[in-house]
């Protein structure tokens, strides 16, 4: 049987080219399975947190613990979305949730990290920021171990996990469907709300916070790359970090 690809050619024909696969190619039914890996990530981490207390006897979770069962929940909620990419689409995990080379000098959007962070603490003064006891305070008053762990987890763990959940699968779904700034400023208010427990229940917490995830979520637009705004939320987190740890241990030595 003749080739028609061939016999096309013959004449002078050309087989036109495949249609380019879109890059945002997840709908909201996927989203809603995004929401139930992460809850199941959630129960598989607080399984873990039961296993530690009855093998450590702890009444409360120390740092260690409570770090552990995060990452076992982003270990299930970025695997579980890795089989839906792979089965469902067929298409890669990394380079699908926008992790790809950035396209500016990486001490440029670290620098608008720490300028992030900057701005959020004169934000914080003008909005009168709560400075209660809450779940990242208490950690950090656990001594210098609990201290190491925060620093390894917020400046390298969390912004990457963050970043992929919210800037490379949320917001260019949200992008796609009600245009880049409703996007951006949407999944900005989704990452201030995960935090909302964490900082005591403050809205004046969540609010900065959704501010902070916006600027990330405008150089990932910009930029194009979940790359880029990993990079800026481990600044903006390092600077915090280090400022929130030297007063705390200035405070603890005081007492000493």
């Amino acid at each position: 049987m003749d080739n028609p690809e061939a016999m096309d050619n013959e004449v002078g024909l050309e087989t036109p080219p495949p249609e380019p696969q879109p890059e945002v190619f997840w709908g909201y039914t996927d989203l809603c399975l995004f929401v139930f890996f992460f809850m199941l990530g959630l129960l598989a981490g607080n399984v873990l947190l039961k296993i530690e207390a009855g093998v450590f006897h702890f009444a409360k979770a120390p740092v260690a613990a409570s770090l552990s069962a995060l990452i076992v929940a982003y270990a299930v909620l970025f695997g579980g979305l890795r089989t839906m990419f792979r089965m469902q689409y067929d298409r890669p995990f990394w380079s699908s949730l926008g992790w790809r080379p950035v396209p500016v000098a990486a001490p440029y959007v670290a620098a608008a990290g720490a300028f992030t962070a900057a701005a959020a603490i004169l934000a914080g003064g003008l909005i009168h920021l709560p400075q209660k006891q809450n779940q990242m305070t208490e950690f950090l008053q656990e001594g210098n171990l609990a201290i190491l762990l925060m620093a390894i987890y917020g400046v390298a763990i969390a912004p990457l996990c963050e970043e992929l959940a919210f800037r490379g699968f949320l917001q260019p779904l949200l992008a796609r469907s009600f245009g880049a700034p409703a996007g951006i400023s949407m999944a900005g208010v989704a990452f201030g709300l995960l935090h909302f427990q964490e900082y005591g229940n403050s809205w004046r917490h969540a609010l900065l916070l959704s501010g902070a995830g916006a600027c990330f979520g405008w150089v990932r637009h910009a930029t194009r790359s979940t790359k880029a705004s990993v990079i800026m939320h481990a600044s903006y987190n390092g600077l915090l970090f280090v400022l929130l740890a030297v007063a705390m241990i200035a405070e603890r030595n005081q007492h000493h």
